[in-house]
């Protein structure tokens, strides 16, 4: 793991005045688990810490994370000196990174299944196969912020309750103040991303009118973009709590209320120029673009393993409230899975939406996969056109076609049959390893059985009495 070269050294550097400067006393190094929840340790400063954890890095137990089994899970963290900010919800002053994943033999090879090595891997592939450079990512976060919370599951009990400022009669969509109760929430939510980096494009009420939100930020790389979900989830659980609220990024929290996805922008550039726009074809998008999008809804029932991985995903992906379950595109259809904005007037902005993904996801491997899938449409030259995804302007329920339709899958088991069946396009050049797809699908398993065998309250009412 030494590096030796003038960039590392100047990058050790800078962060070495940074800890001067701010008088930092704490060094934090985060990493998410292979589910996708947040990880970190943390370290006192003392002199040439930066240097010793470039070289050495943190030693770690990865079965705790979901990565190995316990006989052979010894990994190191390595911190990516690029990813440094303050970190405002510490007492003491510190200074935070995202970490890269390593093994433990002579080599220090990287770990196969470290999300943000899999994100490098997977955006070295846009140079080689699509004629492309880079690929730009801009995700949507929706989610619900509830006064009080309380939820448990024991033997003899399982319930959930949540209490909501905010009850519209109807659609809440941009509601505004004094009814739309938490827009200096947002606000200072903005302001403070803005302080870890994150360019917010807007923020406003959502559709639901029990208290949903919305934040989307501006277009990064598939790498940064992915780092900037676990931050945005980071920051606002944190301030959340600060406010003495509940947020929540759950898919489908509440029975009869829209869900929550992250819906994800996208598009490919060649040397700072966009490479999907064509004037006057179907959304500007050109053939390019086209394949891009055929590959993503021909791979769409593998790609939801990845993008909508809870068994709480499948509560959001149903038939109306604006839910994206038919593997076509579209310009307006927001029941379509990807959806290429009409409102864009800036050719560089030719881009479009897809719309299945939810937050549960880790946005590593979900971004890393969409861009795999979109890959192999460019290199198969899947024309959705002639593949029957489209373009469909109307409610795909309601077109006299729909029954030739695919649709996404209706629950987490039948997206993890869909992968185990096919996911070549996944490993193309070893991107996503034979190791991470299976314990990737063992894993979800066992949160399906443990759905599987608990009784739920809506049961009770059902069947108590029968």
């Amino acid at each position: 793991m030494k590096n030796n070269s003038k960039l590392q050294a100047s990058e050790i550097q800078r962060i070495n005045k940074l800890i001067k400067e701010h008088n930092i006393e704490v060094i934090d190094i985060k990493c998410i688990d292979l589910t996708g929840r947040l990880h970190h340790i943390s370290l006192p400063v003392y002199p040439e810490i930066i240097t010793t954890l470039i070289n050495e890095g943190v030693g770690f137990d990865g079965s705790s994370y979901g990565f190995r089994k316990v006989e052979n899970s010894d990994m190191i963290l390595v911190p990516d000196l690029a990813t440094s900010v303050l970190d405002p919800f510490r007492e003491s002053k510190t200074l935070s990174f995202y970490a890269n994943i390593f093994l433990t033999d002579d080599a220090r090879t990287p770990f196969g299944q470290d999300g943000r090595y899999i994100a490098q891997k997977a955006e070295e592939l846009v140079k080689k196969y699509t004629g492309g450079d880079t690929s730009w990512w801009g995700p949507e976060f929706e989610f619900y912020i509830f006064s009080k919370v309380k939820y448990d599951t024991r033997t003899s009990a399982s319930f959930y309750e949540v209490e909501h400022a905010e009850e519209f009669f109807t659609n809440a969509y941009h509601a505004a103040n004094p009814f739309d109760v938490y827009d200096d929430f947002r606000d200072k939510a903005c302001r403070m991303l803005k302080d870890f980096g994150i360019k917010v494009k807007y923020h406003h009420h959502e559709t639901g009118e029990r208290g949903q939100q919305e934040i989307e930020t501006y277009f990064e790389t598939l790498l940064k973009t992915a780092d900037n979900v676990v931050t945005v989830k980071y920051a606002l659980f944190n301030l959340a709590r600060q406010n003495n609220i509940h947020i929540t990024f759950m898919p489908k929290p509440m029975f009869k209320q829209p869900g929550s996805g992250m819906h994800v922008h996208t598009f490919l550039t060649k040397n700072g120029k966009n490479a999907f726009y064509k004037k006057g074809e179907y959304g500007n998008v050109n053939e390019l673009g086209r394949y891009f999008i055929g590959g993503l809804l021909k791979n769409g029932r593998v790609l939801s393993a990845f993008t909508n991985p809870s068994t709480n995903s499948y509560k959001r992906l149903v038939p109306g409230f604006e839910a994206p379950v038919a593997l076509t595109y579209s310009k307006g259809n927001r029941s379509s899975a990807i959806r290429i904005p009409s409102y864009v007037s800036n050719p560089e902005m030719t881009r479009f939406e897809y719309r299945p993904p939810d937050s549960t996801a880790n946005p590593y491997l979900c971004f890393s996969a969409i861009l795999m899938a979109g890959i192999d449409g460019i290199i198969n030259k899947i024309d959705p056109v002639i593949e029957g995804y489209g373009p469909f302007e109307k409610n795909i329920l309601d077109h006299a076609q729909h029954e030739k339709v695919d649709f996404l899958p209706r629950n987490l088991e039948e997206s993890l049959d869909a992968l185990e069946q096919d996911s070549e396009f996944l490993r193309r050049d070893n991107v996503f390893s034979d190791e991470l797809i299976k314990q990737w699908i063992e894993n979800k398993h066992r949160e399906i059985n443990s759905i599987n065998t608990m009784p739920h309250p809506f049961e009770y009412k059902m069947y108590f009495t029968l």
